[in-house]
């Protein structure tokens, strides 16, 4: 049987944080997804779910990280990666971050839609 883990989100990025590790960059960036629907009174409701991102300078399919900014509309592709850890308050916690394989810039000579 073939195993997959496979996520792809489109949105607009949220903060960006490029960190130096090692001789290489990371970029941790969120990505926020709307949903809409109606509900029962037939009102439209728009859902935001934020995607923490993780992305690798150098890796293929990774534009330069510089280029990754708030607001700007992205597609990622990547796997789904599942922490668990002890807040500071003594409780376990879960986190989900996609794991970049590859990032494409959307539309990237519009201005981008700030949030």
């Amino acid at each position: 049987m073939e195993q997959l883990n496979r996520i792809e989100i489109r949105g607009n990025v949220g903060n960006v944080n490029i960190l130096k590790v090692g001789n290489t960059r990371v970029a941790h960036f969120s990505v926020a997804t709307n949903f809409a629907y109606k509900d029962r009174n037939g009102e439209p409701v728009i859902e935001t779910t934020w995607h923490n991102v993780t992305a690798w300078e150098g890796n293929k399919g990774i534009p330069p990280l510089d280029t990754i900014a708030k607001g700007f509309p992205v597609g990622v592709i990547g796997r789904l990666r599942m922490q668990k850890y002890i807040a500071g308050d003594g409780t376990e916690k879960t986190s989900y971050d996609v794991i970049a394989n590859s990032i494409e810039m959307i539309d990237a000579t519009i201005s981008p839609q700030m949030s």
